[in-house]
């Protein structure tokens, strides 16, 4: 039963960032894509923004598929886990901890599922498992 609870946190995560990495990258799902996230990230003092923008959306598509897929899921996780620090530094952080206030609250949530994910292992039911 642990490795079909971690599937399933592994497939939420995983395919929910692997979506806003297309937003970033590709304007998919309501995002931006890179032009657009590439400004917001400027306009935070992220530069360049374009370049920031692509490798933060490959950080989160390339991540995430790794994470759901379960292959090589401490790459899959790290990449996660830096995405989240970002996220927690450069917009989150100063708002304090509450979601409900822009704050870091949801951000620091999906970093220590990631790292706990990356410790306990992916479960049964990955690639990891099959291929290691």
């Amino acid at each position: 039963m642990v490795s079909i609870g971690l599937l399933l946190i592994r497939l939420v995560i995983g395919l929910s960032f692997m979506a806003h990495g297309t937003q970033k990258l590709f304007g998919w799902f309501g995002g931006h894509g890179l032009k657009g996230t590439g400004g917001w990230f400027e306009s935070i003092g992220m530069k360049p923004g374009v370049r920031m923008a692509l490798m933060a959306g490959l950080s989160e598509l390339v991540g995430g598929a790794l994470f759901a897929a379960g292959l090589l899921t401490p790459l899959g996780a790290l990449l996660i886990a830096g995405t989240m620090v970002m996220a927690i530094v450069k917009v989150h952080g100063p708002n304090g901890y509450w979601a409900t206030q822009n704050g870091y609250e949801y951000n620091l949530t999906l970093l220590v599922v990631a790292v706990g994910v990356a410790i306990a292992g992916p479960g049964y039911y990955a690639l990891d498992t099959f291929i290691f």
